[in-house]
């Protein structure tokens, strides 16, 4: 077989050190444990305290692990897409600043921003690179330090939220595995719904929208948890009807971790047991961009060559869809 398919070949991870559990929240806002965990599933998340660093550094984590772990060359990465929400700053792209540090003197880098979807809709484009047969390795980051544009105060947002980062290496097969399709959305009405109000060229920062806290995630829970749960099932039932895939034939669900109840929407809809699901939500919360690549790095030694993965995200804007990709490779010892 000829034909180039982008297959992942790789895998790393990084989470700082700090967990806030739910009991800390506790303390700090009226909430408790029970609350949390029946909306969201979530028992903790990770945040990066260091005040002096930012996405970037998550992110040279997770590569350094991926790195160290498949024994590449940094020098033989092509490219690098940063897929993340929260960039060190404007206009100098974090993914830039990465590559350097990683030491990918060769590769060329860019941001890539679409909310919790960044990750799914960068897992599409790594793959078109690929499949035009110039790249041989495309290093694909989701990373995010939420806890950097989150209001302590609010728990409708702080409760969900935490940092990571996640990286996987694309790299062309010539067996068929490796993305076989994927179903890619995004609808403007999700604008009001899901949003950091301050910062951007519409809204430059003010003492006036400092003082207003406009810099912080605003979250209208309820629609956006309705357009979740339809818009991520949808997505995973067109590319499984697509590919004639039935719940049996898929070997793991690949889903952004937002709320245990979006989730289990999707599961439910593409008829799969719930040990065919990834889950780490209750470790980690919403860590944006990082969900997906996260889930690999904790399942990676569960994989095995072959295996059918749907991937499937959703976020704001909205942006949504869903990936289905052949497993290349089985553990390594």
């Amino acid at each position: 077989m000829n034909t180039i398919t982008a297959a992942i070949t790789a895998v790393g991870g990084y989470v700082p050190d700090y967990v806030l559990t739910n009991q800390i929240l506790e303390t700090m806002m009226e909430t408790n444990d029970e609350w949390i965990t029946s909306r969201t599933g979530i028992k903790e998340r990770r945040i990066l305290k260091d005040k002096d660093k930012g996405t970037s550094f998550l992110a040279i984590e997770a590569a350094k692990d991926l790195l160290r772990k498949s024994n590449t060359d940094p020098k033989d990465i092509d490219l690098i897409i940063m897929a993340t929400a929260t960039p060190d700053m404007p206009v100098s792209a974090t993914g830039v600043f990465v590559a350097t540090e990683i030491g990918a003197v060769n590769a060329f880098s860019f941001d890539l921003a679409a909310a919790c979807s960044s990750f799914i809709f960068g897992m599409s484009t790594a793959a078109r690179y690929i499949e035009s047969g110039k790249y041989k390795k495309v290093l694909l980051i989701g990373a995010d330090k939420m806890s950097s544009i989150i209001d302590y105060t609010d728990r409708t947002t702080c409760i969900i939220f935490g940092d990571g980062a996640g990286a996987v290496l694309f790299e062309p097969n010539y067996d068929g595995l490796g993305v076989q399709d994927e179903y890619l959305r995004s609808d403007g009405v999700g604008r009001p719904h899901l949003k950091v109000d301050a910062g951007g060229s519409l809204l430059p920062p003010s003492l006036e929208t400092i003082a207003n806290k406009q810099h912080y995630v605003f979250q209208d829970g309820k629609t956006v948890f309705k357009f979740a749960v339809s818009k991520m099932a949808d997505a995973c039932e067109k590319v499984m009807t697509a590919n004639n895939l039935s719940g049996d034939d898929v070997r793991w669900l690949v889903p952004h971790q937002a709320n245990k109840r979006i989730i289990n929407a999707a599961s439910k809809r593409m008829n799969l047991a719930d040990e065919k699901v990834m889950i780490n939500i209750h470790k980690y919360g919403n860590t944006t961009s990082a969900t997906l690549p996260l889930c690999l790095w904790d399942y990676e030694n569960q994989l095995k060559k072959g295996d059918n993965l749907i991937f499937a995200a959703f976020g704001g804007g909205f942006t949504w869809g869903a990936v289905y990709l052949k497993w290349a490779y089985d553990p390594k010892q």
